[in-house]
């Protein structure tokens, strides 16, 4: 019986664990919310106030990838001031549907 308990609670918390499939996003309503992130992430050779600290030019990155980024910004589990109040704006949808934008686009140089 023990066993049993421990077993089905050691299955609930691995099934917990495994991510949730991410809705499908819409890459036209992803260009229309990026616009807001455009002032950093889409200047060309942009350096925000910290001199050491290149802003990321995200376009073409992996959509898997922005989607956990965000979802990270959003849940305070990756830290920068900015960006948590930006992903905290955006539903899971909207979260899918930039991703779905930028991973749609060609690679900064």
């Amino acid at each position: 019986m023990k066993r049993t308990v421990l077993l089905a609670a050691g299955i609930a918390l691995a099934l917990s664990a495994l991510p949730v499939a991410a809705a499908a996003g819409d890459a036209d309503n992803g260009k229309s919310l990026f616009y807001t992130c455009t002032g950093c992430h889409g200047i060309e050779d942009y350096k925000n106030a910290y001199p050491a600290y290149r802003v990321p030019k995200i376009g073409g990155q992996n959509e898997q990838y922005l989607i956990a980024a965000l979802t990270a910004y959003q849940r305070g589990e990756r830290s920068h001031p900015t960006m948590r109040a930006q992903a905290e704006s955006f539903t899971e949808q909207e979260i899918a549907d930039i991703a779905a934008y930028l991973s749609s686009l060609k690679p900064a140089n």
